[in-house]
């Protein structure tokens, strides 16, 4: 696979994670105009498959313009087709030089031969390497934690560990086992236990340590990229507001004991938060946000507390669904590369020649008008 279209795989990966952010953030204010602000589960499965959609989307175009279609309409020959039928109020050179930034940014990067480009790809290196060596730190970090746990009881694939370091309780897997550990101050309050193994094992059955894997591995490649921190972010607040309400919908379940229960998690992780370190891919029962700020616990709350949509929407989470995953196909096949030789291209660049000679001939006649009128004056 040649490197330059590895390379635009990846500016697709991007451009399409600042896309799909802004979708986003805009869905969310939609459906909480329409009633269905608050349901957390659907909107945390649609952004899960949108996470493994963008991840996947640059690898399926690629492979898409290599053995299906080489050349699919795209915005660049869309935007020269207008120009061509004057709907751009823009010089010809002014307009190639436009649409060409993409090509001359790659092309820049792959050769190396501006400095500009060589202090790029040095700091992009030494970032992605120290947020490497950071999501190494964590996961050794989460291995040593699990191995100086111990055994309490198993639930088919499930292990509940008891530790005697971990300040909050957290779940995370191996390839083949599952794993939730519980801090050994839990042991000496039987409803909180049971609140928070609940709380753990519901993250399992909505694929929250999967998608958090992912999100972790994300990371050094899209760590320069403010999309993705929103993007993850919204995931992981959606996951835990989807977790307290699958739970709030179980019958004969307090919500009173469980929002007790969720305080003095925090409480207690925010009084030793030399314990309370990242320990990566793991999800919580709380995180460091909700230690640090007591409006992002009372939002939880709030959430927690929340009358979810009793109507049955599953065809309008369907058909939103669907549109969201052809529009970011569509968009990904727009964002390739245009053709070299299509029929549009070869007149703008006649036009752009065209405007070329006549710029220079004009600038050469300049000096001999000036000095005809010089000389006859």
């Amino acid at each position: 696979m040649q490197a330059d279209a590895l390379l635009n795989a990846y500016i697709d990966l991007n451009l399409l994670l600042l896309v799909g952010a802004g979708i986003w953030i805009g869905l969310r204010r939609l459906l909480t105009r329409h009633g269905l602000g608050n349901a957390f589960l659907p909107q945390l499965r649609l952004l899960n498959r949108l996470t493994v959609l963008l991840v996947a989307a640059p690898l399926l175009a690629l492979g898409f313009t290599t053995w299906v279609i080489p050349h699919p309409p795209n915005i660049s020959d869309m935007l020269v087709s207008q120009f061509l039928q004057g709907h751009v109020s823009l010089s010809a050179t002014r307009f190639e030089t436009l649409i060409g930034l993409r090509e001359d940014l790659v092309r820049s990067l792959l050769t190396q031969q501006a400095v500009w480009a060589r202090a790029l790809v040095l700091l992009f290196a030494i970032g992605a390497a120290l947020c490497s060596l950071h999501v190494i730190t964590s996961v050794l970090r989460l291995r040593d934690c699990l191995r100086s746990a111990f055994l309490w009881k198993k639930i088919g694939r499930v292990e509940l560990l008891i530790s005697d370091t971990a300040s909050v309780a957290y779940s995370t897997r191996g390839l083949l086992r599952l794993y939730v550990v519980l801090p050994s101050a839990l042991l000496h309050d039987p409803r909180d236990l049971r609140l928070t193994i609940a709380h753990e094992l519901q993250h399992f059955r909505q694929r929250d340590i999967e998608c958090e894997f992912l999100l972790e591995m994300l990371r050094p490649l899209l760590f320069w990229n403010p999309a993705y921190f929103l993007w993850r972010s919204e995931v992981r607040v959606l996951r835990e507001y989807a977790c307290d309400q699958a739970l709030m919908a179980r019958p004969q379940f307090d919500a009173r004991a469980y929002c007790e229960c969720l305080i003095r998690a925090c409480a207690m992780a925010a009084q030793d938060r030399v314990l309370f370190r990242r320990r990566s891919p793991a999800v919580a029962l709380v995180d460091r946000r909700e230690t640090r700020r007591s409006a992002t616990l009372e939002q939880r709350i709030l959430a927690v507390t929340a009358k979810a949509s009793q109507s049955d929407h599953r065809l309008s989470w369907a058909l939103l669904s669907g549109l969201l995953v052809g529009a970011v196909l569509a968009t990904t096949l727009l964002m390739q590369r245009p053709s070299d030789w299509s029929h549009d291209r070869l007149m703008l660049s006649t036009i752009v020649n065209l405007e070329r000679m006549a710029n220079r001939n004009s600038s050469s006649s300049d000096p001999v008008q000036s000095f005809g009128l010089a000389t006859f004056d």
